[in-house]
C-alpha cells in the first residue's frame, strides 16, 4: 500500500508527537472513557516536553464528535509547531499509544494496512442508483462526506417503469406488449445510465472493492450494461435497497460480512505472492538485515511486516521504505513465512543482493 499522504511527515525535523488511540463512540460510556484515556496520554506527552498548543490542537481534535458510525480510530503526527497529519482509522489501532521522539512513531497505524479499503457501493432500483463512497479515511459507508458529489444518485430518467395489466383477452394483446416493450426498454436505459456512472466513479477513483444490491430485476440490467472488467469484479449484497438505512440489521451485517472476506483473501494473497517470491531466484528478500540492506540499495518494491512479530528495528525500516517510494503492507498477527516478521518484494536485483532462499540467510532455525 502506497502511503503519500504521509510525506509531510517525512519532510520535517523532530521532535515529533504521535498519537494513535481508538475514537470509537458506539455506546453511551464510550466518550467518557475516551476523554479519560486522551487525560492520561496528555499528561505524558506534557512529562516529555510536548508544548500545551500542541495538545489543546490534538485534544480538539480527539475529542470532537465524529459523524462516523462504528469501530474507527484515530493517528495524529505533529511537532511542536502543530498537527502535520489527523487521519481517521478505518479500525482502532492494535494498540493504543501516545509518544513524543526524535522520529514519528508509525507502526501503530501501519499494522492497520489491511483494513484500508476503499469501496463503492451501487444500490439499483429500476428507476436508478444510489453511489457510496468509502474511503479508508472514511470507515463508514453510511455516515459523512460521500465525496462523490451530485455523482452518488442516478436518476434514470426514462420513467416508464411499470407493465399495466390490461387484463385478458385478444383486443389488448398489441397494446399489453407495445406497454410492457416500453417499460423495459426505460429498465435498460436507466441501468446503461447507472453502469456510466458506476465506470466513471472508477476512473476517479482508486476503489478496492464494487459492492452492488437492491432491487433483483435491475442488478441483473446493470450487471449486463457494465464492461467485463467491473462486471467480474462486482460482490453482490443481499438485503439493501435504496433510501433504506445502510448501516443497520441485516445488510449492515452482509456489508461487514463481504468486507470481512475481501480482506481476509486480500491478506492470503499477499501472503503468498510473498512465499512464492521466495521461491524464485531474486525476487524478495527476508529478515531486518537483509530488508535493510536493500532498502539502502532503493530496490524494495513492497516492504512486508506481520502484525505482533516484528523485528526491534522495525520503525526504522519503515520510515526507510517510506523514504524510497516503497508500499508498506501488514499482514495479520498469525502470518507465516515472514523471516523474523519482515520482508521485501524487490524491484531489481543484483549479484549483491543478500540471497533470496530463507534458509541460505541465517543459521537461525527461527527464519525458516
Amino acid at each position: 500500500m502506497k502511503l503519500p499522504w504521509l510525506t509531510p511527515v517525512l519532510e520535517q525535523s523532530g521532535p515529533f508527537l504521535s498519537v494513535h488511540l481508538d475514537t470509537t463512540r458506539t455506546d453511551p460510556h464510550a466518550a467518557g472513557e475516551l476523554e479519560a484515556r486522551w487525560a492520561q496520554m496528555r499528561a505524558r506527552l506534557h512529562a516529555d516536553g510536548a508544548p500545551d498548543a500542541v495538545l489543546a490542537a490534538i485534544e480538539e481534535t480527539v475529542l470532537s464528535p465524529s459523524p462516523l458510525g462504528g469501530r474507527h480510530g484515530r493517528s495524529i503526527f505533529a511537532t511542536d509547531e502543530g498537527i502535520l497529519v489527523d487521519r481517521v482509522l478505518p479500525a482502532p489501532p492494535l494498540q493504543e499509544s501516545a509518544h513524543r521522539g526524535e522520529f514519528p512513531q508509525l507502526l501503530p497505524l501501519l499494522q492497520l494496512t489491511p483494513f484500508a479499503v476503499s469501496q463503492l457501493l451501487v444500490v439499483v432500483d429500476r428507476a436508478g442508483a444510489d453511489l457510496h463512497l468509502r474511503a479508508p479515511e472514511n470507515p463508514s459507508i453510511a455516515h459523512g462526506p460521500n465525496g462523490l458529489g451530485e455523482d452518488a444518485t442516478v436518476e434514470g430518467g426514462h420513467d416508464v417503469l411499470h407493465k399495466a395489466n390490461l387484463g385478458g383477452g385478444s383486443q389488448h394483446g398489441w397494446r399489453a406488449n407495445n406497454s410492457q416493450a416500453r417499460v423495459e426498454d426505460s429498465w435498460e436505459r436507466n441501468a446503461d445510465a447507472v453502469a456510466a456512472a458506476v465506470e466513471k466513479t472508477l476512473r476517479e477513483h482508486r476503489v478496492d472493492m464494487v459492492m452492488l444490491s437492491g432491487d433483483v430485476r435491475a442488478m441483473g440490467l446493470l450487471r449486463d450494461a457494465l464492461g467485463k472488467e467491473t462486471r467480474d469484479r462486482l460482490i453482490e449484497i443481499s438485503s439493501g435497497s435504496r433510501g433504506a438505512p445502510l448501516d443497520k440489521g441485516p445488510f449492515r451485517e452482509e456489508l461487514t460480512r463481504a468486507t470481512g472476506e475481501f480482506i481476509a483473501a486480500r491478506q492470503q494473497e499477499l501472503a503468498t505472492r510473498f512465499q512464492e517470491s521466495q521461491a524464485r531466484d531474486g525476487a524478495s528478500v527476508g529478515g531486518a538485515s537483509e530488508v535493510s540492506q536493500a532498502l539502502e540499495r532503493g530496490q524494495v518494491e513492497e516492504l512486508v511486516f506481520a502484525s505482533g512479530h516484528e523485528p526491534a528495528g522495525i520503525e526504522e525500516l519503515l520510515r526507510g521504505a517510506l523514504a524510497t517510494d516503497a508500499a508498506v503492507s501488514a499482514l495479520e498477527e498469525g502470518a507465516d513465512g515472514i523471516p523474523e516478521g519482515v520482508g521485501a518484494l524487490l524491484r531489481w536485483r543484483d549479484g549483491t543482493t543478500p540471497s533470496n532462499s530463507i534458509g541460505s540467510m541465517s543459521g537461525d532455525s527461527r527464519r525458516e
